[in-house]
């Protein structure tokens, strides 16, 4: 008998339920974004508005017909949101990000409309912990520390996007043909993150491209003479850190695959997002599989396993830390500069922490959401948080929300991974949904190291993931149910 908890209560299957399979949610959300992008980089407005018309008729049907469609939608967008806005001047494109989710919950209720809405698949300790971390960011727009609502807006997504997508993944992922979309929908919008990489790299930026360098961007993007590789990303250290965490979750995943197609897809897209990583020329990503795949070593609990895994990890070290192969390349050669202690650019980033922790001292709020780091300057182009980089994801929070702030964010991420991992050794049977599982907490232990050094964790798309992921970890019992049972409930009439 299963329970009623792990039925989800939203899905409804008339006719038009082809519309919805993985392979043409697929197709619609790559094509549509595809499209949009085509149409903003030819600047063709006319054609671009005749096919964004058309396009969101259809696709508000689909939406509205299956409202997990939406929650893919956002990880599609969480890669090209950015990147658009380098096309399509003076339109806040990241608000499509918050329509796509708004529209979500409005299509959950919609799909539904005559009967009452479950929300008890929702109900978990992960939801408890967005609505708190999303409520003491509310309470920064009172800070006494803050002067702009207008910053506080602009860096919402600290918050606003894990309090909202927490509760969609445990109502809307709920069972592994689902999670496994999920996926796929991340593995292909990777891959063609590093193939618009390998075009940067080896033709040059485009126009827009060359603008966005232009606004000052250059500085940390053009290293004696190279280009660090940004792709359609925000920055080169999103862009590196994310494809780290990709090669990591999709490494693993595949052991879990025993359909030799699914396991060569995420094989194939581990290895590109790895190279992507490498020639993005940010050297913090290094973090990001070094401690992902430790976390898995000691997941397993296999000494021989733990054994291998940490001799590789020590190859991998001493290649880089004790060895000067391939200095000619200059990925390798810059990725090699995160193994120095007496690193300039490391040296730089202590001597501003130090700075901060002066002006913090007195601050256990912050100094408000929005207001640091060099982005703060559009808002408060005079303010001190605005002359000190911050670089760190936890360095900017703790600039932003304060020591409590941080400490609160710290416990959830720590909280997740620590349940997580307890559930994967001593619960859950199923050797291949621990492999899946196993993936998803070591790939968010690593951006969590990673982060330190970059401000990973909270930008586009790696925030997307990590919130969609956690809510996933700490919910997957509900992925034990067969499949052909789940099948069964949701084609119920």
């Amino acid at each position: 008998m299963i329970s009623n908890n792990n039925i989800h209560p939203f899905d409804s299957y008339p006719a038009s339920a082809s519309l919805v399979k993985p392979r043409n949610i697929l197709l619609l959300i790559a094509g549509t974004v595809m499209c949009g992008l085509v149409a903003a980089k030819l600047e063709l407005l006319g054609i671009g508005m005749l096919f964004g018309l058309i396009c969101a008729i259809i696709y508000l049907y689909i939406l509205f017909t299956s409202p997990v469609v939406g929650l893919y939608t956002s990880v599609a967008l969480g890669f090209v949101l950015i990147g658009m806005g380098r096309y399509v001047k003076d339109v806040q494109v990241g608000l499509g990000m918050d329509a796509i989710l708004i529209l979500t919950y409005l299509a959950l209720f919609m799909n539904r409309f005559k009967e009452r809405v479950d929300w008890r698949p929702a109900n978990k300790d992960i939801t408890l912990f967005a609505v708190v971390w999303f409520a003491y960011s509310l309470f920064q727009l009172v800070n006494p520390e803050a002067q702009s609502t207008a910053a506080w807006f602009s860096g919402r997504g600290v918050s606003v996007y894990m309090f909202l997508l927490v509760p969609l993944t445990l109502l809307l992922i709920n069972s592994n043909n689902r999670l496994d979309t999920f996926l796929y929908i991340w593995g292909i919008f990777s891959v063609l993150a590093t193939l618009k990489g390998i075009m940067q790299l080896k033709f040059g930026v485009d126009a827009a491209e060359q603008a966005w360098l232009n606004e000052g961007n250059y500085k940390t993007h053009i290293l004696f003479g190279k280009l660090r590789v940004f792709s359609f990303l925000s920055d080169a250290g999103q862009f590196g850190g994310n494809q780290g965490y990709t090669a990591v979750v999709f490494t693993i995943y595949s052991m879990a695959q025993k359909n030799m197609r699914k396991k060569m897809f995420f094989v194939t897209v581990a290895l590109l997002a790895f190279y992507g990583m490498v020639i993005s020329g940010t050297r913090g990503a290094m973090g990001v599989p070094v401690a992902g795949f430790m976390a898995f070593f000691i997941l397993r609990k296999n000494i021989r396993v733990l054994s291998i895994g940490l001799g590789l990890l020590a190859v991998v070290f001493i290649f880089f830390k004790y060895t000067t192969i391939g200095q000619g390349n200059d990925q390798i050669r810059r990725m090699r500069t995160a193994f120095d202690p007496n690193d300039a650019s490391l040296q730089v980033r202590l001597d501003n922490q130090k700075k901060l922790s002066k002006y913090m001292a007195s601050r256990p709020f912050g100094g408000g959401i929005g207001h640091g780091g060099v982005k703060a300057q559009r808002f408060l182009p005079n303010a001190f948080l605005s002359q000190v980089a911050t670089d760190s994801w936890y360095v900017l929070v703790w600039v932003e929300q304060g020591i409590l702030g941080l400490l609160l964010h710290l416990f959830i991420l720590f909280y997740t991974v620590g349940k997580a991992s307890y559930k994967v050794m001593f619960k859950i049977r199923d050797p291949l949904l621990k492999l899946k599982i196993m993936a998803l907490i070591s790939g968010m232990f690593g951006v969590m190291v990673a982060s330190y050094g970059n401000a990973v964790l909270g930008g586009m798309p790696t925030g997307i993931l990590i919130y969609v992921s956690m809510a996933i970890m700490l919910n997957s019992a509900i992925l034990d149910i067969p499949e052909e049972k789940m099948n069964s409930i949701e084609n119920k009439p």
